[in-house]
Formats: C-alpha cells, structure tokens, sequence
C-alpha cells in the first residue's frame, strides 16, 4: 500500500482490552447495531476500520468514552454474515496513526481526521534487521509467561512467520496489561518493542521470584 493511498478520514472502532498491531490479522465479531452500518460503509468504499482503545472503561454508557491518541488502520480482508444478522470479519492491520481531531457526522459511530506521518514505516514490506536468535531469551519468558497464564500459542507456527509479524502477534496476544498493551503499540520501531516486551516481562519475572530472595 502507498502512502497516497491513506485516508485522511477514518471511522472509528474504541474496543477495550483490543490492539491490533500491524502485519497482524485477527477475527472480529460485529453485532452491535452502529458498528454493523459502520462495515456496512467501509465495505462500500476503501474497507478501512480505525481500532482504537478507549482510556477507560468505567464511563456511564450515555457519555462518549475519552480515546487513547494513537491506534492502527486495519482492513477488511474476510467478510461473513452470519444467520442471527451478526458480521464476523478479518482485520489486518495495515499502519498506526494519530488522532488530529474528531469530525461531526449523522452516522451512529465516530470519524476522526488521522495522521500517519510518524508511522510511514509500517507500510515497508522490508524486515528488520533482528534475527530469531537476538529473541530467544524473549521467547523464552513469554512462553512461561503464557503458560502460567493459560494461554495456548503455537509457537512453531510463529516462527515461520517473517519476525515482525511474530513479535506484533505475541504483544497484541500477550497476558499483558491494556496500559502494557497501548505503550507497546506506540513503540515507534520493532527493535524498540522488542526491548519493551523485554523490560515488561522482567517486571513479571520479578514479581514471581521477589518473594524467594536469598537472606
């Protein structure tokens, strides 16, 4: 995709506990009234869906919910319409952007003019300069970090992914928090993400092992 292509203005998603990150396709379940007009029109023109976190999720739900300033333009690459009226679609996530402002519209969910000038970079189809074996201590205290939590990953599938899409995929699945979650989003390169997925596990680590400290 080029940069021309961009749009200037985007419809917005605000899902808590959500970050889709680049190069990363996830499934979405789409049943709400305003959001199912809202791919409805994005499937009628560019297929673009601006994912974005809410700042909090304890607001009245009457009130329109303050947003995190930067999120990732996704696009619908897999459309269903399930029996009960529901849509289940594909998301790939494409560029991060910045909110400049939010636009008055008729529609019942929110636009917002987006910059993505610091981000141009997502659009390179060129791999970072990172190899596997830079990650292995990484991954090695995810995978624990995953289990103790519950989670499931198929590691070997990772790996054969290209290795920004691997470590997009494990931040954005990660038993992390949704604060955690949002500063990685805006760690502006791979490399920089991959030393903050090392500095949020070691707080992990040290919250397991502080109470086993040598006397």
């Amino acid at each position: 995709m080029k940069k021309e292509e961009l749009p200037k203005t985007i419809p917005i998603f605000p899902l808590s506990n959500f970050i889709i990150f680049p190069k990363t396709t996830v499934p979405l379940n789409i049943f709400e009234p305003r959001y199912i007009e809202m791919v409805n029109d994005s499937m009628k023109t560019n297929k673009f869906i601006g994912m974005i976190q809410p700042k909090s999720t304890s607001y009245e739900k009457s009130s329109i919910p303050s947003l995190h300033k930067i999120g990732c333009l996704g696009k619908i690459v897999s459309f269903k319409e399930s029996d009960d009226g529901r849509y289940l679609i594909d998301l790939k996530g494409i560029i991060r952007f910045k909110i400049l402002n939010e636009k008055e519209t008729f529609k019942p969910y929110r636009n917002c003019e987006v910059n993505f000038e610091d981000y141009l970079h997502d659009l390179n189809e060129k791999k970072e300069n990172i190899k596997f074996s830079d990650l292995e201590l990484i991954f090695k205290d995810l995978k624990q970090l995953f289990e103790k939590r519950g989670f499931i990953i198929n590691w070997k599938a990772l790996e054969k992914q290209s290795l920004d899409e691997t470590i997009n995929a494990l931040a954005m699945a990660s038993p992390f928090s949704l604060e955690e979650k949002q500063m990685l989003l805006e760690t502006i390169n791979l490399n920089l993400r991959k030393n903050k997925i090392a500095e949020i596990l070691s707080t992990y680590t040290f919250d397991e092992y502080d109470n086993t400290t040598l006397q």
